[in-house]
């Protein structure tokens, strides 16, 4: 079938583009409007192949998306500003493209009529856990407005296979790392200032949680869903691996062999939620299990992102 990837040159959608190519015999598409988030570099080595075509555009340009989908079997919607800092600085960009782009391609997925239509969300759209863990059942408190726009999205797709018969499914995932993550977010961030004797800047008292899937694993957890789930069903992706920001910027710091002293405690950042985590049994009833552990992922991706 032929798979339209759309946001394929940012993080996790370029690594996603790369497992389909690697082990899968699908054509690709790839739509990216290569903001600051994306790169051509993600997808060094793959740009010229045979079953793959990138295509630089916005998934809010209605009649681009319209022509990109009218040639798709699938849509899989990476494409999402994603920075939760800039959220706060400012939330315009996020409901630009997280909720109106979204609902731009829900739009030309009808009029295709598309097999599937698969929505990458994230854990934060059920807002923070203090004990136990989030299932797919449980209500959205989203508390950024990144997280706010990503709850918007889900809705809306969930809408799209009520009102219209869609297949849509989605997934929420926990915080991913590995290689081509940019280097604005903490794991990369923390490896290059720790590689260079820089600080290491932890909000509040680093003791917020986060569970931590090694993007590799993500990948074939989300083909996994896009092949064998239930369309209207919703999937949550994690690993178990659940850190505190000071255990994971210790880890670094050990991989990596700089000093606790380089740790520095900053201001909080406003609405941080204190813990996440995710009940998996859904997506494990698929056949679906990780395979990296965080110590075995987290040496993969201080040798791709160390200076």
């Amino acid at each position: 079938m032929q798979i339209l990837v759309t946001g394929g040159a940012g993080f996790i959608g370029s690594n996603y583009v790369r497992f389909l190519l690697e082990n899968r015999e699908d054509d690709v598409v790839t739509l990216d409007a290569l903001t600051y988030a994306g790169s051509l570099d993600n997808l060094d080595g793959v740009l010229d192949h045979p079953r793959h075509e990138f295509v630089e555009g916005s998934i809010c340009d209605a009649d681009l998306v319209e022509d990109l989908v009218a040639d798709a079997d699938t849509i899989v919607n990476f494409a999402a500003e994603s920075h939760v800092d800039r959220s706060i600085d400012g939330a315009q960009s996020f409901v630009r493209t997280n909720v109106e782009g979204t609902q731009t391609l829900l739009e030309a997925a009808v009029d295709a009529d598309i097999d599937r239509f698969l929505q990458i969300s994230t854990d934060e759209v059920y807002g923070q856990i203090l004990d136990g863990i989030f299932s797919e059942d449980d209500r959205l408190n989203p508390r950024n407005p990144y997280a706010a726009t990503k709850a918007s999205a889900d809705l809306l797709a969930k809408s799209y296979g009520t009102t219209h018969g869609l297949p849509v499914l989605i997934t929420r995932t926990c915080n991913n790392f590995g290689p081509r993550q940019h280097t604005e977010k903490l794991i990369p961030k923390f490896i290059r200032n720790a590689a260079a004797g820089d600080e290491l800047p932890v909000y509040g008292d680093g003791s917020n949680v986060r569970e931590w899937i090694y993007v590799e694993d993500n990948c074939s957890a989300l083909d996994v869903v896009l092949r064998e789930g239930e369309p209207g069903e919703i999937y949550n992706i994690g690993s178990g691996e659940e850190r505190t920001n000071l255990e994971v910027t210790e880890a670094i710091l050990d991989a990596v062999g700089g000093s606790d002293d380089q740790i520095t405690f900053v201001e909080d950042r406003a609405g941080h939620d204190q813990r996440y985590a995710l009940e998996t049994d859904k997506i494990e009833r698929l056949g679906w299990e990780p395979q990296w552990s965080f110590e075995d992922g987290l040496e993969q991706t201080v040798d791709y992102h160390r200076p």
